[in-house]
């Protein structure tokens, strides 16, 4: 389903729910998945990922009760039984589920949608060989059969190709027996997200976990049940909160306060380094932008909060100088190539946006309206929803794939234009 997009005729003032953060609640699923007993998990997302996790689970035994749409029940398993898994395009659960298969002793196939077979697979898989595991694929990427079970020990690992890899096999590792190391033979990048996977683990009860640089240990242990809440997604947030930026309107987003266990959360910090009016309380994150047509411009390494990279791509083309994005080569294997879509969709609006090896080089222009295709990226089409907000004439050829992370995202668009 593809629409033409209307900007706003004010600045929004407006309050938005965002779905809870996709990343804590797919690493909350696979801890209580480990967990003796069962778990509670509320303020879980609706969208493709998370559910793709919620409907796999119960088939290699794990038992998932769903209270309501964003709460469940879940009772841990002691080894994952065998059985076919269907991922859909969720990247980050098909990493998971791999890793997770791997403590059983029964063949378990993981497969998912076209787009997300052509996503890289290879250093998990080979990651996980090492180990023990047998793995039959024909391409180094989904599908792929797991045999376990895995061994703990010592294993070699990029740091710079995905943090989904890392942290699937951090989350499995108090389940081996002698633990496991991993040592990055590449520089860590997005070590935000390693973190969070350290501390949803010690929510369950595991802290024996240290992570640096160059190493991640994980002691031998195990997982307690535990009742939790999923806080906001904070990659989400940013879309609206980059709304109030480029209109000059304000948005509040409830339950996005300090601390937060995502990196991107940064977004804030970020947003009033370029001129925004940004307060955090006990309760909301309120973000106000300058007058449309005065956000300052950036110099971002964004290797650590790489899932925004679109939303400051978007902002780049409204701010009042040339911008520039770094340390981020490694996204042209995410569920698209993130810098040429991006170089090239902003481009087609009249954007003057180079690609470089790591990043954008954005140099604001006069744009104007376009036909912009998502290339099955949720994250191309809600930043280029944001940007419809202020230039006319923007169609979007592909609405429904923001399904995956925040399936009422256009909800949103037009709420904050009333």
């Amino acid at each position: 389903m593809s629409m033409t997009l209307a900007p706003y005729s004010r600045p929004p003032d407006g309050t938005v729910v965002v779905p809870g953060s996709k990343s804590v609640a797919n690493r909350m699923l696979i801890c209580a998945s480990l967990a003796s007993g069962t778990s509670r998990l509320v303020g879980l997302p609706d969208g493709d990922d998370t559910e793709a996790l919620l409907n796999a689970l119960p088939d290699v035994g794990v038992g998932i009760e769903r209270v309501n749409p964003h709460s469940a029940n879940v009772t841990g398993v002691s080894v994952p039984g065998g059985g076919l898994l269907w991922s859909g395009l969720a990247g980050t659960s098909s990493r998971f589920m791999i890793a997770l298969s791997a403590l059983g002793r029964e063949a378990v196939t993981i497969d998912g949608a076209l787009p997300l077979r052509r996503r890289p697979m290879r250093p998990l898989l080979d990651a996980l060989a090492d180990l023990g595991v047998v793995v039959a694929t024909q391409s180094g990427s989904l599908p792929v059969t797991i045999t376990g079970p895995a061994r703990g020990g010592e294993v070699e690992l990029a740091g710079d190709v995905s943090s989904q890899f890392i942290s699937a096999l951090m989350m499995i590792a108090p389940r081996l027996d002698d633990g496991l190391t991993l040592h990055l033979t590449s520089r860590l990048v997005s070590r935000p997200y390693v973190e969070m996977t350290a501390s949803v683990m010690a929510m369950f009860g595991h802290t024996a976990t240290s992570v640096t640089d160059s190493e991640i240990v994980v002691h031998a242990g195990g997982y307690e049940s535990a009742n939790l809440a999923v806080e906001p997604d904070a990659s989400s947030a940013s879309y609206p909160m980059a709304i109030a930026a480029i209109t000059g309107g304000t948005v509040r987003v409830p339950g996005l306060t300090e601390p937060s266990l995502q990196g991107d959360a940064e977004i804030r910090s970020i947003l009033a380094s370029m001129g925004c009016e940004v307060s955090t309380d006990g309760s909301h994150t309120v973000v106000t932008g300058p007058p449309h047509g005065r956000l300052a411009p950036f110099d971002l390494d964004m290797s650590d909060i790489s899932d925004l990279v679109p939303t400051m791509a978007v902002l780049g083309t409204q701010a009042t100088g040339p911008s520039r994005i770094t340390g981020v080569g490694f996204i042209r294997a995410k569920e698209s190539d993130r810098l040429a879509v991006l170089a090239q969709e902003l481009s087609a609006l009249g954007g003057d946006v180079r690609e470089t090896a790591d990043g954008l080089e954005i140099t604001p222009a006069s744009l104007h309206g376009a036909s912009l295709r998502s290339h099955h990226d949720h994250r191309m089409a809600m930043a280029f929803g944001v940007l419809s907000t202020v230039i006319e004439g923007i169609e979007i050829d592909d609405l429904t794939v923001v399904s995956k992370s925040w399936p009422g995202y256009w909800d949103m668009i037009d709420g904050l234009r009333r």
